[in-house]
């Protein structure tokens, strides 16, 4: 289990750059490549946020004082179908160095979520006082290697307080490898408005609010001798995600069912940083931590799930509809 976490939590944040090539982009000035980045990351961007504030409840039934459980939780955030996401138009116009080789001034192109492939540019302009003549092929993205999702994953815990509230910390330890670090927290509070009721032992559902705050934070070494040479070459990425949430749920021996309506807002942060070194027909064009880029993401979301008891251990699932729909599964353990 250890290892699947591991892959959804380096997945979460890698598997969007690992056809990026985006320090070529730098060819064409800052302006150019800043402009493409933007569009080019935040379709990947929207989904990572919605994957990472799914999972903060498996029931609207809030554990008494002293109660817990602890939870490897799951995410598949899907875009299949989602072929606006997968691709942005290129308008020469708007660029003030890039160009098609085959002089068309607008095309449909990959986003970092999509599977075109083959377009070329050219770069043949004066960039800061020096000469720039050069052409590579834009970046594609996820779909182009047969990948429709972003999972994200990582542990949970929640401890019941009194008065029908619930704590709950989220969190996935920094890993690092060769090319990538990627770390998460969170934090929330679930309270229970049935506890409050003289008959809530005997009402068969209950009501809660949720809410919850993620931060995912990662980093990803693309380093390369292509088009545009460098050292140190990495991006930087600050995730971060609110979920508000009204969840109801059925409150029997084994088997249960919830619900939920959320509403969730987020940001990205995401820092090109390094040096860069575009050969031109003179002295090199050096850029040291060339810009930094951000988005913001809000939308309303419903899921329904179900969960099954048997003892201390716990399994759950849900599926969440939204703006980029997420399929979630946690395994549980802890009583109450």
């Amino acid at each position: 289990m250890k290892r699947i976490i591991l892959l959804f939590a380096l997945c979460s944040f890698s598997i969007g750059m690992a056809q990026s090539n985006l320090n070529d982009l730098l060819a064409a000035g800052l302006n150019d490549a800043e402009r493409f980045t933007n569009d080019w990351m935040a379709p990947m961007t929207e989904a990572g946020i919605y994957s990472i504030s799914n999972g903060w409840y498996n029931s609207a039934d809030a554990k008494p004082l002293g109660g817990f459980e602890i939870s490897i939780i799951g995410n598949i955030t899907g875009f299949k179908n989602k072929d606006d996401k997968k691709t942005f138009t290129l308008n020469t116009a708007d660029y003030e160095n890039l160009q098609f080789v085959d002089a068309s001034t607008s095309k449909e192109v990959a986003t970092a979520l999509g599977d075109i492939e083959g377009i070329d540019v050219a770069i043949n302009a004066t960039i800061e006082g020096q000469q720039v003549t050069t052409q590579f092929e834009l970046p594609s993205g996820l779909s182009s290697e047969d990948l429709n999702f972003i999972p994200s994953g990582y542990i949970q815990a929640s401890v019941g307080l009194i008065k029908g509230t619930e704590i709950k910390a989220r969190f996935l330890p920094k890993i690092n490898t060769d090319d990538v670090s990627v770390g998460l927290y969170g934090f929330g509070i679930q309270h229970d408005f049935t506890k409050h009721l003289p008959a809530d032992k005997l009402l068969p559902v209950a009501i809660s609010a949720v809410i919850g705050y993620t931060n995912l934070s990662g980093e990803y070494d693309f380093t390369s001798t292509g088009v545009v040479n460098g050292e140190n070459q990495r991006i930087d990425a600050q995730f971060s995600s609110w979920n508000f949430s009204a969840v109801v749920s059925t409150r029997l021996p084994v088997i249960n069912f919830y619900g939920g309506l959320n509403y969730i807002t987020g940001k990205s942060d995401i820092d090109i940083l390094g040096t860069y070194e575009v050969e031109t027909t003179g002295a090199p064009i050096v850029y040291d931590d060339p810009f930094a880029i951000s988005n913001k993401v809000s939308g309303v979301s419903a899921n329904i799930g179900t969960k099954l008891k048997l003892g201390f251990f716990r399994i759950n699932a849900d599926y969440n509809i939204a703006e980029f729909s997420t399929f979630t599964f946690g395994v549980n353990f802890g009583f109450r």
